[in-house]
């Protein structure tokens, strides 16, 4: 797989390595995310997937090592002081875009602990994606909010759970019950839209892709996707046949695996800049041409930047985008 596209991929996918001796690391079961209504000051409870932890205060200056963690926080009006590929992020995350100032502290998947040191952050935001003995040196440095990226259980659940932790840890409650109310009324509005338009239960899929040596590699969101459990908030039907990872939900196929969605349906994909393998890629492959939806012209590219494991901006501007493809 080509550097340009591992940028894409959330850590999970990546090999971390923040350190020379990082190693795999398999996740506990989630734990149940709680939080103890903080208020602006003053000691905060909040429960991660290590367990329950107490700030003497909320934290103020955070560093972030995940995008999608990065992304929430940033809509919680939080200030990040660190960030993990400032570029990337704003490259794949678009629509809550961090300032392009803000100090770099490596790659996701290879963060600088000296760079973070350096920061004196009072909480780190990171994913159950990094190895043990990783977290354990970061902790070193400052208190941790530890969650998944996301869950192919209850992807939309998990979402309002992290949202709700983050809020919890960072003093800002009320901005988070707005978040999640915010996306509520999106999706309300939305499906009241498909349903106008006599689109509601339509069928469609997701994918993202790649190519390497001149071959294009499919990624499908399943309905365990963060992009597939908000379609289904829509109540609409995804017709990819397989199973996805626990974690977010992705199944690997190729343009020939395509063959099963042998209907019409709505195909929709995500690329970034000038990379598109759907468009450029496929171009001049007979069994991508003569596929039901490719022939009826009904493959959407969404708009760049919006971010594929990301809280309830990106959920709204996909909202979005799958609605006008639909009803236009």
């Amino acid at each position: 797989m080509r550097p340009a596209h591992r940028i894409g991929l959330p850590a999970a996918v990546l090999a971390t390595a923040l350190t020379l001796a990082a190693c795999g690391t398999t996740e506990e079961p989630a734990a149940e995310t709680t939080t103890d209504a903080p208020a602006a000051s003053g000691p905060v409870t909040y429960t991660d997937e290590r367990g329950e932890h107490t700030l003497d205060a909320p934290a103020t200056e955070v560093v972030s090592l995940e995008w999608g963690l990065t992304e929430n926080l940033l809509a919680l009006g939080v200030d990040i002081v660190g960030q993990a590929d400032v570029v990337g992020y704003n490259t794949w995350d678009q629509v809550v875009p961090i300032d392009e100032s803000t100090p770099d502290v490596g790659m996701r998947g290879e963060v600088s602990l000296d760079a973070v040191s350096a920061l004196e952050p009072d909480l780190i935001a990171v994913t159950t994606d990094t190895p043990e003995n990783v977290l354990d040196q970061l902790e070193d440095i400052a208190p941790l909010v530890v969650l998944r990226g996301s869950d192919g259980t209850d992807p939309v659940g998990y979402m309002r759970e992290t949202v709700t932790t983050l809020a919890a840890v960072t003093g800002t409650d009320g901005a988070g019950a707005d978040l999640l109310t915010g996306f509520d009324d999106a999706v309300a509005e939305a499906t009241a839209r498909l349903a106008d338009a006599g689109v509601d239960g339509a069928e469609f899929v997701f994918a993202d892709g790649w190519v390497s040596n001149g071959t294009v590699s499919v990624r499908m969101y399943t309905e365990g996707s963060f992009f597939g459990g908000i379609a289904d908030e829509l109540g609409l039907v995804n017709a990819w046949p397989e199973e996805g990872d626990a974690d977010y939900g992705l199944s690997q196929t190729d343009v020939e695996g395509l063959t099963v969605l042998d209907r019409d349906l709505a195909f929709f994909y995500a690329a970034s800049g000038d990379e598109d393998p759907f468009a450029d890629g496929l171009a001049g492959n007979a069994v991508w041409e003569q596929l039901p939806f490719v022939e009826a012209g009904d493959v959407h590219r969404i708009p760049d930047g919006i971010w594929m494991f990301g809280g309830p901006a990106s959920a709204g501007a996909y909202i979005d985008a799958l609605v006008e493809a639909l009803t236009a």
